[in-house]
């Protein structure tokens, strides 16, 4: 289940792609551990990855939709994810180069604009990159309230005056889409600026890193039609469908963090002797070790299986509007349990300034809380929570959509109100079709969970009180993880070891929350009582354990370790 860039081929892909990761995986291990580390502590513009990035067209050929390029050339969710994997396996920074790209492309791509498209298509053959301006200064993430202002002017241009804050690629970027509002009408609107231009104010970078996540203002740009994506409702739906894009692309990146931080720690904790016992000899260390191995493994199959859902989505099928948010919210969230995991094992050691998971423990922190905070993202997941157990529709089986197309309908979402009519298949059908004892105990927490919503459903005071709905949608979002994680397990016949090692940790889970909303001040005593009957043990086997310690987890030892 983990990647291991010196053995994966990438059979699963074309030969053209299995080359452009192949030859990615060999520039980081070119350049090696010590390189990489001392960029990050030095801070040091990766200007070296963005010329491998226009020799090899890397951006170019992954970002850049089937219809402006030549066979290679396609936006492929599946394909990007590998990339996503590996960036974030190599580190944050030039992961988040690529992801920012991706969210500046959004709007760009969505628009109706022939002359920008076509602009950008050279743009990214040029080396470009690209910067999303959403966010601003004195209101974050809360575009209803955006001071970005552009002023018609006699002639039928613009001036754009305002600033933006938190803009990854801000410095370089060879267009930056900016959100703001016409001065004369108050309607929303976007527009592309190139930061290069003399009225283009780079103010700083609001970061101490390699990233340049700037600051800037735009004093008199001037703004042609011909620079502008949308006006009006198109402009709010394209912010909106722009982020339903790129969030996707953080669990990937906690992915491959998570996974080159497992191989270093096994790593040390294999060879290192301590009272006269390997490290990983001690009961404690084997148990830290194979829950993050199953969790780990979770992460990667829940995203694996979202895949499917981005990329068979259309205006019937809008389910991939829970699943990503999900692998952006609790994907990102389980990846900061897999590193406090393994830092318990490796302590001191993690601090160190040579070690890969010095950097990474710190990375992994910014994921949740980048497009939309976790807490944005599980009031956005609240919404389905109503169809998805008790109004089920119909949908026939989503196989895995490994195929080598372009995924138009990303472009072409529509409209981003309704989603309380967003239908989901049943979720008791892959649950029915496992039966082993730690499903066994997770299905009765569903039903409990689903008794819950019936008899105990949250008064008109609770609906208010977000801290409380926080709780009840962790317990939700266990119950689609469990489901997508079923899926992708019957799809590629996951040993049951691993099922069950999965669901020890996902009852331990759904206990904690439980608990945690029982003891709420405002949890009513029906609401308690049966919270309190969702605390299970997960099931006992320790031959199975010791199966999945031998067999899974302590076998990835001194399988991969960055060149130096």
């Amino acid at each position: 289940m983990l990647l291991n860039p010196k053995t994966e081929n990438y059979e699963y892909l074309d030969e053209y792609s299995q080359t452009l990761l192949k030859k990615t995986i060999e520039f980081f291990e070119q350049r090696g551990k010590a390189k990489l580390k001392e960029d990050d502590h030095e801070r040091l513009w990766y200007a070296d990855f963005l010329a491998f990035v226009k020799k090899e067209q890397l951006f170019a050929t992954l970002l850049t939709p089937s219809s402006f390029g030549d066979e290679n050339t396609r936006w492929d969710t599946f394909r990007n994810c590998a990339l996503n994997e590996v960036l974030g396996f190599y580190g944050l920074a030039h992961w988040y180069t690529w992801q920012v790209s991706i969210l500046g492309l959004g709007p760009i791509w969505i628009s109706d604009n022939e002359h920008v498209k076509k602009k950008a298509v050279q743009l990214l053959q040029d080396g470009g990159i690209f910067a999303f301006g959403l966010s601003e200064k004195e209101h974050g993430a809360d575009i209803y309230a955006s001071d970005m202002v552009l002023t018609p002017q006699e002639d039928g241009s613009y001036r754009a005056n305002g600033g933006k804050y938190y803009i990854g690629n801000g410095n370089k970027a060879a267009l930056v889409s900016t959100f703001g509002k016409l001065a004369d009408t108050d309607e929303y609107v976007f527009f592309v600026v190139d930061s290069q231009h003399d009225n283009y104010q780079l103010v700083q970078n609001v970061v101490n890193s390699q990233n340049y996540v700037a600051e800037y203002h735009l004093n008199d740009y001037p703004i042609r039609e011909e620079d502008i994506l949308a006006k009006g409702r198109d402009a709010w739906d394209m912010a909106l469908n722009t982020v339903n894009i790129g969030k996707f692309n953080l669990g990937w990146a906690s992915i491959g963090i998570c996974t080159h931080s497992f191989y270093e720690a096994i790593n040390h904790a294999s060879h290192r002797r301590l009272f006269d016992h390997y490290v990983t000899d001690f009961v404690h260390i084997k148990l830290l070790f194979t829950e993050a191995y199953a969790r780990l493994t979770a992460m990667k199959m829940f995203a694996q299986r979202a895949i499917d859902y981005m990329r068979i989505a259309g205006p019937d099928d809008r389910r991939y509007l829970l699943f990503t948010p999900m692998v952006k919210m609790k994907v990102t969230t389980q990846g900061e349990e897999v590193m406090n995991l393994l830092w318990d094992v490796i302590a001191a050691k993690g601090f160190e300034k040579n070690m890969y998971f010095e950097m990474a423990v710190r990375d992994i922190r910014a994921l949740p809380k980048l497009e939309g905070t976790v807490h944005v993202n599980m009031a956005l997941i609240l919404k389905f929570m109503g169809n998805y157990f008790f109004k089920p529709g119909k949908f026939s089986d989503a196989p895995k959509m490994k195929l080598a197309t372009n995924d138009d309908f990303l472009f072409n979402q529509g409209a981003t109100k309704g989603l309380g009519k967003t239908r989901f298949h049943d979720y008791r059908e892959v649950y029915g079709e496992f039966d082993s004892p730690n499903v066994k105990i997770f299905k009765k927490q569903i039903r409990l969970l689903k008794i819950l919503l019936l008899l105990g459903k949250p008064n008109k005071e609770q609906t208010k009180d977000f801290d409380f709905l926080l709780n009840l949608g962790e317990l939700f979002t266990l119950v689609v993880y469990g489901q997508l994680i079923l899926e992708e397990a019957k799809l590629t016949n996951l040993d049951d070891d691993i099922i069950e090692q999965i669901f020890d940790v996902m009852i331990r889970d759904f206990s904690k929350f439980a608990l945690q909303l029982s003891a709420k001040s405002s949890a009513t005593l029906i609401q308690q009582k049966i919270c309190e009957r969702m605390i299970k043990r997960p099931h006992v086997d320790n031959v199975r354990y010791q199966r999945m310690w031998d067999n899974y987890v302590n076998v990835t030892k001194d399988q991969y370790e960055m060149n130096p």
